[in-house]
């Protein structure tokens, strides 16, 4: 089979980056930047958007400079069509169309939460596995199923990555040394050493983490107990009722893997909790690898080699952005054939 180059732009959120991988999944090169937004704060749709309009140029010399791959010997132009920040991926958007247009190469759209599967499977081995991401805006248990992946589980309200954020912000944690909020949490919850006792909620298989982040909140304010023990203990709570929906959706499932992605997925603490509990089901646990948990372009990159090998095109005219794109809205061609 003829070996293809693609470049993939992702752009959903706070990262503007650039990846480029083979047909046989090698990664070629990858740049990425990242907006950092006003310490105590979140991230801004038109900010975020003007940062990837001011780095894009950079970006993409970067990564082709990195390639040693001329423009003319890309083969595939892939972007990040959504779900995400509608800002942000009609900058994306217009950048890989332009792209397309000036090289005449094909366009693909692709879904970034397929991305983040596509890629932690081929990193990690992984080939049908129930799947957890947990990323920003994404807390979701999926699996795949009769050509599309299918949702188990997911949150009722806000993601578990921004109950922590949150909690981090409103509690002064974040500053400009710790700028983003789950790092600079994290360092904070390994100091707790005493468990209270917080709201747990999970409902069949979905989870609900704003009842969990006000009680927190509320007990912060009060100062009726130290900064670190919240920190271990909100930790500890959410992650054992993500663990609980995890463990539930692998024995009616029947799967035999579980694949961790996004980019909660570099947490320590949610590692080693759903390692020793897929231990209990003879089942093997895959992560993916830290550097492509994180939004990146080499994911989409990759996606885009699949769909288009599996015929999927796209015109200038349809790359309309999705900015609430569901998961199993997308049909899953090269699942299928392979099924």
């Amino acid at each position: 089979m003829e070996r293809l180059l693609c470049l993939g732009i992702e752009g959903t959120a706070h990262t503007f980056s650039v990846g480029i991988v083979s047909s046989n999944g090698e990664i070629i090169a990858e740049s990425k930047s990242s907006y950092i937004p006003p310490s105590g704060r979140g991230i801004h749709p038109r900010e975020a958007s003007q940062h990837h309009s001011r780095v894009a140029d950079e970006v993409l010399r970067d990564a082709l400079n990195k390639s040693g791959v001329k423009p003319s010997e890309i083969d595939l132009i892939a972007f990040s069509q959504g779900p995400g920040l509608g800002p942000c991926l009609r900058t994306t958007a217009t950048i890989a169309r332009a792209l397309s247009v000036y090289l005449n190469k094909p366009l693909v759209g692709v879904n970034h939460l397929v991305a983040h599967i596509e890629i932690g499977k081929l990193m990690s081995g992984a080939r049908d596995p129930l799947v957890l991401i947990l990323s920003g805006g994404t807390t979701q248990l999926l699996g795949y199923e009769d050509g599309r992946y299918r949702v188990f589980g997911e949150t009722l309200d806000i993601t578990l990555a921004n109950c922590i954020d949150t909690f981090a912000r409103e509690t002064g944690i974040v500053d400009a040394e710790n700028p983003w909020p789950g790092p600079a949490f994290d360092k904070v919850a390994r100091r707790g050493r005493n468990y209270i006792p917080l709201p747990y909620t999970v409902k069949g298989m979905d989870l609900q983490f704003s009842g969990l982040l006000t009680a927190a909140l509320k007990l912060f304010r009060e100062k009726t107990a130290p900064l670190e023990d919240l920190c271990f203990s909100l930790q500890e709570t959410a992650l054992s009722m993500v663990v609980e929906v995890v463990e539930r959706a692998l024995a009616q499932t029947g799967k035999r893997e579980v694949l961790l992605t996004g980019g909660f997925a570099r947490n320590q603490r949610i590692r080693d909790m759903i390692s020793e509990m897929v231990k209990l089901h003879n089942a093997t646990f895959h992560v993916v690898p830290p550097e492509y948990a994180t939004d990146n372009g080499v994911m989409i990159a990759w996606t885009g080699i699949l769909m288009h090998r599996s015929g999927l095109r796209l015109s200038v005219e349809d790359s309309l952005v999705k900015p609430k794109w569901r998961i199993e809205d997308v049909q899953i061609v090269w699942m299928m054939k392979n099924s």
